[in-house]
Formats: structure tokens, sequence, C-alpha cells
């Protein structure tokens, strides 16, 4: 999960956390203690699932889990943080600077400020939202061969069953769920991909033309999603 040239990093990064993330309100005080098992460890096995060299949209980052994690884990990944709230974002910039991180870059803003505008190989969220919010958020920045990859919990099964006509809708294909680091950690965590059905028949529209297209259809304000090419 970690390297032996890593590893200093990821015990500054709990260091902070265990303190100024504290502080600021970034963390609970009882999370202290816990900081490696059932935080640090469990987001560094997310990058089991994320491919070598791969651009990363962290969204909702809050105190850097999972993104700040997979930085320090991974340096062959370009990440960008995302978090609307400053006390957070300064935070986490803090953090790039003082680990010089350089393959990192802060975002401060809602996902949907990025929709349109860039795309990413995998998009990454932790306890952000449940699985029919979330594809909305994180579906307009996945690449046409990316996914989003989520950290969720026991219920994720539940999450799928409830979020099936939003799965049908943005035109992914049937989610994965795998648990990361059993046998290793004491907390496993429980990841869910999602990845689009058919590469080639993703393509964005703008904002206002996909607010048009999902009013037409749900009747009621979404974020924006793909629609399939003229003449498909």
């Amino acid at each position: 999960m970690f390297s032996s040239q890593r590893l200093p990093l990821a015990q500054r990064y709990a260091d902070l956390l265990a303190t100024e993330g504290v502080v600021r309100g970034l963390i609970g005080p009882r999370e202290a203690p816990r900081l490696w098992d059932r935080h640090l460890l469990n987001c560094a096995v997310l990058g089991e699932w994320i491919p070598q060299d791969a651009t990363v949209c962290d969204i909702g980052s809050g105190a850097g889990l999972p993104g700040l994690v997979l930085a320090i884990a991974r340096p062959d990944l370009r990440i960008t943080l995302v978090e609307p709230l400053l006390r957070r974002t300064t935070f986490l910039q803090e953090v790039v600077d003082e680990l010089e991180l350089g393959h990192v870059q802060v975002f401060r803003g809602r996902a949907d400020a990025l929709h349109g505008k860039e795309t990413f190989d995998v998009v990454t969220s932790r306890a952000v939202a449940p699985l029919g919010r979330l594809l909305g958020w994180s579906m307009p920045l996945v690449a046409p061969t990316g996914a989003l990859v989520a950290m969720k919990g026991s219920s994720v099964h539940e999450e799928i069953e409830a979020a099936a006509d939003d799965l049908r809708d943005w035109g992914c294909a049937a989610p994965e769920v795998r648990i990361l680091g059993e046998g290793v950690l004491a907390e496993t965590t429980v990841a869910l991909r999602v990845a689009w059905a058919d590469p080639t028949q993703v393509s964005w529209p703008s904002r206002a033309a996909a607010g048009a297209q999902k009013s037409a259809r749900r009747a009621r304000p979404q974020k924006s999603r793909p629609r399939r090419k003229q003449g498909s």
C-alpha cells in the first residue's frame, strides 16, 4: 500500500490529520487514534482498482480521504481534489505543499462546476452520497473508457438496486463490487466500480441542452448526463 519511500509522507499526513485536522473540525477527535486502520489503509487499498498513470478526480475530498491517501501511495497518478468548502481546501493545499505532491491539484468548488470541462480516467469518492445522486455528480466527469470507483458501506447492494433506473438512464454497465484488503486489514474496504456500458456512445451535450433533456424525461431538475450520439 505504501512503499518504504512513501511511508514517511503517509506518517506526516496522519500527524496533520490528528492535529490540524481535529482542530479545524475536519475529522472527529475520536478518529485520531484509529487513523491508520479506519482511514489511511482503508483508503490506500482503493488503489488496487485504479490503473497505472491514471488521471483521478476525487469529489468531496474533505480532509483528503481517499484523494490525498491515493496521491501519497501512488505518485504515478495525477489527482484533482474537488471540495467546495474553503476551510477544507485550505487544509488540502497546505498538505499538498508541505508533502510536495506536485501531481496533485486542489479545486475549490462543486463537482458539477467541472462538468463539460474535464474528464478523468477514474472518479473517486468516499461516503459522499447514495449511488443515485453520486452518478449525477460523477459520471459527467468519467471519460468514455473510465469509471467511477467509490468507497461504500455494507448497504452497497441496496444502493445499486435503488439506483437501477439511474444506472440505466446514464447508460452504465452493471456495477462491480469488491471487498479490498481482506486478510490484510482489520477493517476491509467495500468498493464499487461503475463504467459505461458502451464507451463509443458517450458524448457530452451542453449543460443547458442536458437540462432540457432531463426535464422532459423526469420533469425534475438533475445534473447533466451524457446522451447517445446522433445517428446511433
